[in-house]
């Protein structure tokens, strides 16, 4: 998938305000698809006869900077958090194209987890459970 293709999605709009450590307060209005229906086309495999199996996938997503956030499935997931969280291919009527998609979390007061120029968006739930 590429930016080109996130506005053949269902668009959503947010109007965030969150803080840089390095240059304050931002607002921006941002335009893409939610995060939630992307990956969730990719249809991930959940298992139906465990009870609640997506409660244990998570979603890595990684910027051409290195930076990297992690999300839980429930935190974005209709059924359970259903945080809207944007796979923004707009920022402030400007589109993306060039710089990436970018990962926007309208209820976070911090940015931290604001990724740009997204690369990669990795959905797993296949890890050790602990002992």
């Amino acid at each position: 998938m590429t930016v080109a293709d996130l506005p053949t999605w269902p668009q959503h709009t947010a109007e965030v305000s969150f803080e840089c450590s390095t240059s304050g307060i931002q607002y921006h209005r941002f335009t893409g698809p939610l995060l939630h229906d992307v990956p969730a086309a990719a249809a991930p495999e959940f298992d139906p006869a465990r009870r609640k199996d997506r409660l244990r996938f998570l979603i890595s997503v990684t910027g051409a900077d290195g930076h990297h956030a992690l999300l839980s499935w429930a935190e974005i997931d209709p059924d359970f958090g259903r945080a809207p969280v944007l796979l923004a291919a707009g920022v402030d009527d400007t589109p993306l194209d060039r710089a990436g998609p970018q990962l926007v979390l309208p209820q976070d007061r911090c940015g931290a987890r604001y990724i740009s120029g997204i690369t990669a968006i990795r959905v797993d739930g296949d890890y050790p459970a602990p002992t």
